[in-house]
């Protein structure tokens, strides 16, 4: 199982950004959930959002909610996050994983698959 992200860039302050997940070597289907986690520099690994198979999407509410958008395409093994209304405090690098089975993962010690991550950067 290999994920890949794309989609990291610097962006300024209340701009937009899309990351992608590409997931291959196994049935996408299979993988009942995926995820978005981000790790800014000397602290933890934070959950932001989460997608199941059927769609059914929870997000870091605190953090997030009203501004970042998760989505799939099963067709294509991908995993989207728009993220609108960017802050500072948003910036980290973002990882993609996957859980196999349905639910609403939001530990990352849950997760059974992880991509490699990629930057975001939002300037004030």
């Amino acid at each position: 199982v290999q994920l890949q992200a794309f989609g990291g860039g610097l962006v300024q302050a209340g701009g937009s950004l899309g990351l992608s997940c590409a997931a291959s070597g196994r049935t996408f289907s299979r993988y009942a959930t995926m995820g978005w986690f981000r790790q800014a520099p000397g602290k933890e690994r934070e959950f932001v959002a989460s997608i199941t198979w059927l769609g059914v999407c929870t997000y870091n509410t605190d953090s997030v909610k009203g501004r970042f958008t998760i989505s799939r395409d099963n067709a294509k093994n991908t995993v989207y996050l728009q993220m609108n209304t960017l802050k500072p405090e948003d910036t980290a690098v973002y990882y993609c994983a996957a859980r196999i089975g349905a639910g609403s993962f939001t530990v990352a010690h849950e997760y059974d698959y992880w991509g490699q991550g990629t930057q975001v950067t939002v300037s004030s």
